[in-house]
């Protein structure tokens, strides 16, 4: 055997780090998906979360990167804005999204980032059978994950978005920046009302705490919409069980995650691998990654 090759799940003085930057971190799901792939695909590597708030950021970022054996960062709440700051370069799904969730140090010693949250949420409709060239979409939420969303949307060719958040200048700010990326797209800002779209998203922490309200009004929900969701604090949240009891086909939190992961892990430099050998292998319980 390689001697740099690790027993599973051991780590050793060559073991390379993936560390998970965000607050609070009772929340992470990322660790309980790369590491047993990792050991199960005999890679040196592990991911460690790390309770950063944002004013830490600044100073803990470029440190992080300092160390030799630091091959990236997993950038999540409430820092995938703050870090776009920090960057030496980023994607132009990143730049209209306004956030970022990877890292990398590049050849030249540059701070690379990207955005993966819309990929991986995109690419589970579009294995669900959703058609979104041309499509109408609602993205309620207008911070880091709603607006990767909304780019990926966008680029996927949806027809029209319609933004809100309770902040009405983030919805106005990623609406110019949809528009400027996709002048074709019809966007507009400041309603939630959930009937004639297609595709329906919480975008929201809404959801992450019992007795939460929920994004939109589900009476106004079609049977025909798509719902999808990024809370994955548990499986099914109050809003997709009241929208699949409407008719409405959903999509779970944890899809988003499992299906973007596979875009990390190239963007890492590491061997790649499907959504559904990282469900299998995942250290969650049932009712938090299955279908």
């Amino acid at each position: 055997m390689n001697a740099r090759l690790p027993a599973a799940g051991r780590i050793d003085g060559h073991t390379e780090l993936i560390v998970h930057l965000g607050y609070p971190t009772h929340s992470f799901k990322a660790p309980l998906i790369y590491n047993p792939y990792f050991a199960a695909a005999n890679i040196n590597a592990v991911v460690v979360p790390m309770a950063c708030r944002g004013p830490a950021l600044p100073g803990l970022l470029p440190a992080l990167f300092g160390l030799d054996n630091v091959r990236g960062a997993l950038i999540t709440m409430p820092l995938k804005v703050s870090v776009m700051a920090l960057l030496d370069t980023v994607s132009p799904t990143a730049r209209v999204a306004g956030a970022c969730n990877a890292v990398r140090r590049d050849a030249g010693g540059r701070l690379v980032g990207d955005m993966f949250d819309g990929e991986g949420f995109v690419r589970g409709l579009l294995r669900k059978g959703l058609v979104l060239a041309g499509a109408s979409a609602l993205v309620v939420g207008s911070g880091g994950v709603g607006s990767a969303i909304a780019a990926s949307l966008a680029a996927a060719g949806v027809q029209r978005l319609a933004l809100f958040d309770v902040n009405p200048a983030a919805a106005a700010g990623l609406a110019a920046r949809l528009r400027t990326e996709y002048p074709a797209l019809q966007v507009g800002t400041g309603e939630r009302d959930p009937a004639g779209h297609d595709l329906v998203v919480n975008a929201t922490p809404l959801g992450m705490e019992p007795g939460d309200p929920l994004p939109v009004d589900v009476q106004r929900l079609d049977p025909r919409t798509f719902v999808g969701e990024v809370v994955m604090r548990q499986r099914m949240t109050a809003f997709l069980s009241a929208a699949q009891a409407r008719g409405c086909r959903v999509q779970v939190g944890s899809d988003m995650l499992f299906e973007q992961i596979p875009a990390y892990l190239d963007f890492f430099g590491f061997p790649t691998t499907t959504a559904e050998h990282l469900r299998e292998l995942a250290w969650l319980e049932p009712q938090e990654d299955k279908p």
